[in-house]
């Protein structure tokens, strides 16, 4: 039984094309990586991405054991989300992390996730990541959470309109104060 915290291989982005558009593979020095086969060097990643995409370009699974490796992933619109990892990881963590980053990448980019606006929004989407998977470690399973973190904050809506009437209307306030208090002694 592997109990450690460490769960998530790799994390892609592969267009209906197979091209990649993100990949962010872990490596932690503290993980008892035993059996599982690293993928270190480009040429291993690519051709892992390739054959991974090849097996899964249709949509209508979830969830694929591919190359020794356990692959969750979903589609949207012309993008496939994957997270990769052990075989001996819990399938609906996994699942439940990939549904958490898709959700808020949906939330963020308005129901924009195409790969246009994934390239544009760049930025915002590797937050998102980093705000739920850290250094292979799955931190946060909450969409909403994760957007809220993610989320630029908004300019402020509550502007001051300074104008003549506004400044005349504080001069006479004004006026009225000093005439109470001199009024006063």
């Amino acid at each position: 039984m592997n109990l450690s915290l460490y769960t998530v291989t790799a994390f892609l982005i592969i267009d209906t094309d197979g091209h990649r558009v993100l990949a962010k593979y872990y490596h932690p020095k503290g993980h008892p990586n035993g059996e599982s086969k690293k993928l270190t060097t480009l040429k291993e990643q690519r051709a892992f991405e390739k054959g991974l995409f090849q097996k899964t370009k249709k949509a209508g699974g979830d969830i694929i054991l591919y190359d020794s490796h356990l692959a969750v992933y979903r589609h949207s619109l012309d993008l496939i989300f994957y997270i990769i990892g052990d075989p001996s990881e819990n399938e609906l963590m996994l699942h439940s992390a990939l549904v958490a980053f898709s959700d808020a990448v949906h939330l963020l980019l308005r129901n924009q996730v195409e790969k246009r606006g994934v390239l544009e929004n760049l930025d915002l989407v590797l937050l998102c990541l980093d705000e739920t998977i850290d250094d292979g470690i799955i931190v946060e399973t909450d969409s909403t959470t994760i957007a809220s973190r993610v989320s630029r904050p908004k300019a402020d809506t509550t502007d001051i309109v300074i104008n003549e009437q506004t400044l005349l209307s504080a001069y006479q306030t004004v006026k009225e104060k000093m005439q109470q208090r001199i009024g006063q002694l």
